[in-house]
């Protein structure tokens, strides 16, 4: 199913201005841009001051600068702005390979194969609007099931995700100006009382094609997914690409995979003449009814072997629909970094402490299991000791830092203790029973106390922070690790921190 994401930029080619012109980066005073029509020069797009001052699209450039004498205006130049959106989208291809333009003020991606690697979609609208953001532009987003009812969506409504299945419902009590028709016949509409989408869909087709001829129909039944709306991506011309096309259309899994595996074997030879490893491929086939079917996998790092990367696309395969059949297949390296070469040695004769590769098996469970499920834990350099561990890349570098080996620690950390009611024979000693989620320990050896401070340059909250952590091995063999957060004649409570033993 395609999940399409509309991006709306308001204020386009104010924002570019702004951040092209130094001198105009500061909002304080309103910016327009301004285009002849006629015999007049009307303003053609305003800054959010000029908006809120009262200035709109439309008005003359006189009449503006009556109400604002301060006003900074600038010739139109849609040509630039069209180009500009083109690199905006070229830039877009990060979140998929199916990027789209939208002149004047959008562009389309679809995100339906790889959505995953930003950890949803919610996640994903997120990271777009807030890099955007970062950069000086305004921008709304909205993801549907088709480009048309994303595009409705982002300009007029605050819906930023449309269930699948429900585009009808999410577009019925919007204008009919969310449809993409025409001024003219948006004005036709009004004329006869149709101001809603869903009195649309309450009129006999044939009456509303023989007054308002085909545009009303068809941009309906595109929004609805009723007819299908083929988007066209933009692919980088420096990027490695290769592309098989067919005779005859192909809609077996088995004929899928065959196909991959070709287009990898072309594929690698080029990135390695380029001296280079993929970190990313997108795979886009073509139906024969023009709409493309995308997916993506991310790689842990740099890699050119046909046989591994084939492995993965394989992988999600599962998200697409051949529909009527394929007729061609494209396989871009859409991120490429250098690979450095190193001297490598049999398995079966490699010296105890050599470094073994995991990469594929690294990359394997990520498309299985998506990215942020891979992981290894890595040592902080922290004096508490829920501080002193962090989740990183499973293939992240180390750091140099390690874990005190004189002081042993659980084998299970628990993220927050977790309170207990224990029984000490003496202040400074260690429980001689303690009860944990209303089971009762008897605590037949124990070790310590350890003491810990509190971090005191993080917050004033540290300063008198103490722990004593003990070491205690219960009657039935298992071992924990227990804290007292004060002396108990200053009421020190009892903590349960971590189980068994590393």
């Amino acid at each position: 199913m395609r999940r399409v994401v509309s991006l709306f930029l308001p204020r386009w080619p104010t924002d570019r201005l702004r951040r092209k012109n130094p001198d105009l980066s500061g909002r304080d005073k309103p910016l327009v841009t301004v285009a002849a029509q006629g015999q007049r020069r009307v303003l053609s797009s305003v800054d959010e001051t000029a908006e809120r001052l009262g200035l709109s699209r439309g008005m003359t450039v006189t009449h503006a600068q009556s109400l604002i004498p301060s006003l900074v205006v600038m010739d139109a130049t849609p040509e630039a702005d069209e180009a500009a959106l083109h690199r905006l989208g070229l830039w877009c291809v990060r979140y998929s390979p199916l990027v789209t333009p939208n002149p004047p003020d959008g562009v389309f991606i679809d995100v339906a194969g790889s959505a995953h690697l930003f950890h949803g979609e919610a996640a994903l609208l997120d990271d777009v609007l807030e890099r955007l953001s970062r950069d000086g532009f305004a921008a709304k987003a909205a993801i549907a099931d088709t480009p048309g009812c994303a595009w409705a969506m982002a300009r007029y409504s605050n819906v930023k995700i449309v269930s699948p299945g429900r585009a009808s419902e999410a577009i019925a009590s919007l204008p009919v100006a969310a449809l993409r028709l025409t001024p003219e016949t948006i004005a036709s509409l009004h004329e006869v009382g149709i101001e809603r989408v869903a009195q649309i869909a309450s009129k006999p087709r044939a009456s509303l094609h023989l007054r308002f001829g085909g545009e009303v129909l068809l941009r309906f039944d595109q929004a609805l997914g009723s007819v299908q709306e083929a988007l066209t991506s933009l692919i980088p011309p420096e990027v490695p690409s290769k592309e098989l096309r067919f005779a005859e259309p192909l809609a077996d899994a088995e004929d899928l995979k065959r196909v991959i595996a070709r287009l990898t074997e072309l594929l690698c030879p080029e990135l390695e003449r380029r001296g280079v490893g993929a970190r990313r491929l997108d795979l886009v086939f073509m139906r024969v009814d023009n709409l493309a079917q995308a997916v993506r996998v991310g790689l842990s790092r740099p890699y050119r072997e046909p046989v591994h990367l084939a492995k993965l696309l394989e992988e999600r395969l599962v998200l697409v629909d051949p529909g009527f059949g394929i007729e061609a297949a494209t396989l871009t390296a859409s991120w490429i970094e250098a690979i450095t070469e190193r001297q490598t040695i049999g398995r079966h004769v490699a010296l105890d402490g050599n470094e073994v590769d995991v990469t594929q098996l690294v990359d394997t469970l990520g498309v299985r299991l998506g990215e942020k499920s891979v992981f290894r834990l890595a040592p902080v350099q922290s004096e508490l000791p829920e501080r002193s561990v962090r989740k990183v890349p499973a293939l992240h570098p180390a750091q140099g830092l390690d874990w005190p080996k004189h002081l042993p620690r659980p084998a299970r950390l628990f993220v927050h203790p977790e309170p207990i009611d224990a029984i000490a024979a003496l202040p400074d000693h260690p429980p001689r029973l303690f009860v944990w989620r209303r089971q009762q320990y008897r605590v037949t050896k124990a070790d310590g106390p350890e003491r810990i401070h509190g971090e005191w340059w993080r917050s004033d909250a540290e300063i008198n922070l103490v722990r004593d952590y003990y070491r205690v091995e219960t009657s039935d063999g298992a071992r924990y690790w227990l804290f007292r957060d004060g002396a108990a004649g200053d009421g020190g409570k009892w903590w349960l921190h971590g189980v068994g033993e590393a």
